[in-house]
């Protein structure tokens, strides 16, 4: 306990001086630093207030044993060991509350985040195994009441996608969303399989935090630029407007030296400037992927936990038709709501690989 209150000491000073530091102008036209003092401002507070409860416990404890040990009035010694109860009732909660909070923060998880998901083994039905996570994800997305953009995608030949990207944008996405990276698998009875065998197909899902501006240094005027008419569905607009956009940028790989040309597309709207507007997100995203690749590769060498080690590789997940069965590999989770959870009831299981990191995290910062 005494431990825990001296990782304490200092918060409320750091809070005050953070306080003051994002009301300097000069801080405020430095944006990176601006945007960096702002969120710590805002976890110190939630920091802060918790100390302050946390105290006020400690403080309960001891003003209630007091009076049960020095009082004669037996109704004040009832309302103190009630008070005692609640408090010591209280207390371990709020502590674990606390470490977690001590634990730094991934900087990215508060990002909105870029989703791709690509159809894997098993041809068709890969693609139509990958329809369905794209919906479960929109329908996840409602829930939480967050903005889904589709940037692009390839249908499969008998429904769902062989790849689809979108971006999801809300608070605290790529915190929420970081868990579903991976291999996705499933088993069920294809609807072109005639003799009701069950087969396994997967999708890959990758989910990457979306670069801010200020993050990537791109040079606009080596973008090269194209248009083009967009295809598909959308009426005489669609036949008749270039709205479609296609750059390509050159960019030097940080990983092999070597010299490439990014080619990106976007023909998500109507309208060719918000598509060279989120053209330009995808290529900062990109980027912005790529050159941090090795630094979290560094990290997850010297801390890879079971639950989120940032290998899309990785066979995450198992969905289980005939037998309505989900299971999440990391930490041997199980449910029996497929339809739900299709549906977009996925909460639940992020909810559970959350509390299986945060418990490994506090393992490994001895708190």
């Amino acid at each position: 306990m005494s431990t825990l209150l001296n990782r304490l000491d200092g918060i409320e000073a750091r809070f005050q001086e953070v306080g003051t530091l994002i009301t300097d102008p000069s801080v405020i036209a430095d944006q990176p630093r601006y945007v960096r003092l702002t969120k710590e401002y805002h976890d110190l507070e939630l920091l802060t207030g918790a100390t302050e409860k946390y105290r006020r416990l400690l403080s309960d404890i001891e003003e209630a044993k007091e009076i049960i040990g020095t009082e004669q009035d037996q109704d004040m010694i009832a309302m103190a060991r009630t008070q005692l109860s609640e408090a010591e009732t209280a207390l371990p909660e709020l502590e674990q509350e606390i470490k977690i909070m001590l634990i730094p923060s991934d900087p990215d998880d508060a990002k909105n985040a870029i989703v791709e998901i690509r159809g894997g083994t098993g041809g068709d039905e890969a693609a139509l195994f990958a329809g369905d996570l794209f919906r479960m994800y929109e329908k996840f997305a409602e829930r939480k009441h967050w903005q889904l953009a589709v940037t692009s995608f390839s249908e499969g030949a008998a429904g769902g996608f062989k790849e689809i990207i979108f971006s999801l944008t809300g608070e605290g996405v790529y915190g929420i969303m970081k868990y579903e990276s991976g291999v996705h698998r499933v088993q069920r009875v294809p609807s072109t399989e005639t003799q009701g065998r069950v087969h396994t197909s997967a999708a890959t899902v990758a989910v990457l935090p979306e670069a801010a501006e200020f993050e990537v240094e791109i040079h606009e005027g080596a973008i090269k630029w194209d248009t083009f008419r967009s295809g598909g569905a959308g009426g005489q607009n669609v036949n008749k407007v270039e709205s479609g956009v296609r750059l390509r940028y050159p960019w030097k790989n940080p990983v092999t030296g070597e010299e490439e040309e990014i080619l990106i597309e976007c023909t998500e709207t109507r309208d060719q400037p918000k598509n060279k507007e989120r053209a330009l997100s995808r290529l900062r995203t990109f980027i912005y992927d790529r050159e941090h690749r090795k630094y979290l590769d560094d990290i997850a060498s010297r801390r890879k936990t079971m639950v989120s080690t940032g290998d899309r590789s990785a066979k995450i997940r198992t969905y289980n038709f005939p037998q309505g069965r989900i299971t999440d590999h990391r930490i041997g989770y199980t449910i029996y709501n497929l339809p739900g959870f299709l549906d977009g009831d996925i909460q639940g299981c992020i909810d559970q690989l959350t509390v299986a990191e945060n418990a490994e995290k506090l393992k490994e910062a001895e708190l």
